[in-house]
Parts: structure tokens; sequence; C-alpha cells
């Protein structure tokens, strides 16, 4: 078992400034995440937070904290991690495709006839699975009790899709990122070839939530709800303020005016090239994008691409499976094939404000970009080499690096939205690469 056979007892450490309250441990070789862990918790704009990472199938970082006294926040919290649960629809159809039940290179319509209406008949389960599908946005929002398992399978939200046209960006470019919506059409499609018939969500519960003993569902439970750390996002005059501060004063975000200002600008120029007609496409009940995913309604819904709940010990573990080719403690999740198969094709391309690699399988994939890339892009990639996954709205990262056996799960309640490459996170990351490092001499 070599270093790892040294693994320090696991102990509850709590660290009490004003009210902030830092728990957990970490595993040696492993103490300079939780420094920088305690330094984030400090400085940054934090209310709750948690991570966790697993190395080698151990885990070897378990942290969570709060910042303003939650006392009721934990280790077993559940957080919304937002688009990190898109990895989740790509372990699921990865796990149809390790069953022979389908190819990434099928049309749509072989499993879902009904789905080629309005000239959709050519579009793959690839395409979908790399945000080409064309339905960045729906004509009108969902209502949330469409999105309970039972009204799924009563094809609520399939009527809406098979009837629904194609939209690319005016540019012709045909990726666009389906922040919402992917999940949802991604949904119908795993129900049809299941041969239960489950939802996503519920293939989750059941095949992996379940043998793994990790909490990450999609769609929460009543019982569920007590669990749950609602998020939040820092007021526009807070953004503004520490923005204006330079580094060396204590900001509290990562970039500063002038970045955020270049970020909006950008922004608005890719807004010229969008299919989306207006923002209230990607909203549910037409309430405002927070508070419509902190609703009990919502919540309890699947919307995969947006609203899976899940603890950071739960998304690493998960990872740590992704990491070690996807068996875990003896088990296996996804045969070999099939996980080859998720992580192989990688593509290039503009996705609107931002170019990201996505495989057929539908993880983006990690490496080093030049010094003359985009801020963005850098900060997309440089520091999370050789990872897989994606990211959630304002934080979350759900992620894991097969070269280095690395799963690892992050979650916050407080979502900086302007970071959207998750720097962050990613700065636990770079460390972890670095502790591994120093490990593997």
């Amino acid at each position: 078992m070599g270093w790892i056979g040294q693994f320090l007892i696991w102990e509850r450490e709590v660290s009490e400034v004003g009210r902030l309250a830092i728990s957990g441990s970490v595993a040696p070789g492993f103490e300079s995440i939780k420094s920088l862990y305690e330094q984030n918790m400090r400085n940054m704009l934090e209310k709750n937070t948690q991570l966790c990472v697993y190395y080698k199938g151990e885990r070897v970082v378990d942290l969570w904290a709060t910042a303003v006294g939650d006392q009721s926040f934990s280790a077993d919290s559940l957080v919304n991690a937002f688009s990190s649960g898109k990895s989740l629809e790509s372990i699921a159809i990865g796990s149809l495709l390790s069953q022979g039940l389908l190819d990434y290179q099928d049309k749509v319509t072989e499993h879902w006839p009904e789905f080629g209406g309005q000239g959709k008949g050519e579009t793959t389960i690839a395409d979908l699975l790399r945000h080409e599908g064309g339905m960045a946005s729906l004509d009108r929002p969902l209502n949330s009790s469409d999105l309970l398992p039972e009204n799924l399978k009563k094809n609520k939200v399939g009527k809406v899709i098979e009837t629904h046209n194609q939209k690319f960006r005016p540019s012709g470019k045909r990726r666009e990122y389906h922040a919402i919506t992917r999940g949802w059409v991604l949904n119908e499609v795993f129900r049809r070839v299941d041969e239960q018939n489950r939802t996503i969500g519920e293939y989750v519960r059941q095949e992996l939530s379940a043998p793994l003993g990790a909490d990450v569902v999609i769609g929460l439970e009543e019982s569920e709800l007590v669990r749950r750390s609602p998020v939040s996002v820092p007021g526009i005059a807070t953004w503004i303020i520490e923005s204006l501060k330079p580094g060396f004063l204590g900001r509290k975000i990562e970039r500063n005016f002038f970045q955020l200002l270049t970020l909006g600008l950008g922004f608005i120029r890719s807004a010229r090239d969008s299919s989306r007609p207006s923002s209230r496409a990607f909203l549910v009940d037409q309430n405002g994008l927070v508070n419509s995913f902190n609703s009990r309604e919502v919540a309890m819904g699947e919307t995969p691409s947006a609203n899976t709940h899940a603890s950071a010990r739960g998304l690493a573990r998960l990872a740590a499976m992704m990491a070690d080719r996807g068996s875990f403690e003896g088990k296996e999740f996804i045969n070999e094939r099939a996980w080859d198969a998720l992580h192989d094709h990688a593509t290039e391309a503009d996705m609107g404000f931002i170019t990201a690699r996505f495989t057929q399988g539908g993880v983006a994939s990690f490496s080093q970009v030049g010094a003359s890339s985009s801020p963005l892009d850098s900060g997309l990639n440089n520091g999370r080499e050789g990872f897989f996954g994606w990211m959630g709205l304002g934080g979350s990262l759900f992620q894991w690096q097969p070269e280095l056996r690395i799963g690892f799960g992050y979650v916050p309640t407080s979502l900086n939205v302007l970071d959207i490459v998750n720097e962050r996170g990613k700065s636990y990351q770079a460390e972890i690469m670095k502790c591994v490092a120093e490990l593997e001499r």
C-alpha cells in the first residue's frame, strides 16, 4: 500500500475565528491543500464549501467549512452543483454504450423516431453530448411539475422537444453551450433506450449513488430537502466594490474591475452570435435562475444539466470511479471499451463565450494552452491539465484525472458567477497535482 498505508485516522479538526469554522482533515503529503483551503475561506466571498479528493482509490482530502456560522452545514449537506451534473449525463449515456444499447454515432431517431420532427433527423448522440444539437434554448419555459419522473414518463418534456426546431448560431457555428436543455434532451434519449425505462435521475440513484455510497442525486426526494444548503449570489454592489480593490488589499474575488469589464464586453459580443431568442428560455417557471433552483418544486424535478444535488464527498467518489476507468472497489460501473469511447475523439470548437474540447461522450478534456490563448481559454485549461469532466455555475467542480488517478469534488454555496471557468476551485486542482508530483518522486 506504500505511503497510503500510513494514512492518519480521520479526525475532526475545527478552527474558528469569528464565524469561520473549518472541519475535516487531509492525508500526509496533502497539508498544503488544507492551508490553501483555510486561506480561501478567510479571504474570498465564501459562505459554505466542501472539498473532497481521492487519489489512487483513497480519500486524501476531506474538508468542509462555513464562513457565516451556519451550524447546519456539514460534510453531508447537499448543494446544487449546477452544470457539474452534465458529467452525470455523460456517464449515464456511457452506461448504455457499455451495455451495447447504443453508439455515439447513432442518429437520435434510431432510438427516438419522433425526435426527427422539424428537420432534426440527422442529429447524432455525439452531437447532443458535444453541445452541437441546435437546441441551446427552448421557445418556452417548462413547468416544474413536468420535470418530475412520473410526468417525464408521460412524455411531457419529450413532446415539446419532438415538435421543436433546431436553431444554430447566426455565424453557422454548430457548437453552442446547452446550459440547461442538454439534460432535458438526453434524459428523453436515456429513458427510451434504458431497458427499465428509467430516467437519468433514477439510474444515478440505483446504479451509481447507492452502490458507491455517494451522495449525488438528480431530483431531491421529500426526505432529502432538509439536507439541502441553498445557494446564493453576492449583490452587484459587492462585486463592484471588491473589483475596485487591488489584490494586495485583500480583494475577495478573482478578477479586478477592468478584467470584469473585458469579460462583460466579451459576453456582449458572443450574445450577438447566439441562437437564443432571450434569457427567458433558460428559466423555469419564469423566476430568477438561482431562486428557481432553490425552490422546492424545481429541486425535486429532473433538470440533469443544472439540478444535481451532491456533497463534495459524493462527487469525488464518483470521480474516483471514473479516474479508475469505470471501476471502483472491485465493482465495474462502465466497461473499459465504453470508458475509452466516452473519453475519445475530443474536438475543439468555439462555443460562443469560450473555446472548449469536448469528447464524443460529452466531457471536456483539459490540456495546457499557449500564451497566445485568451485569458478565459488559459483560465479554463492551465492548472487542470489531464482532467476530464465539467463545472457548475458559480464554482462547483466534478472532474477526474485518469493518468494520476485523481477524483475531485468541490461545491460552494456562494456562487461567483463571474468566475466563468471556476478558477477558485482550479487552485485546489493545481495544488493537488503538485502534491501528487512530490509523492511520486
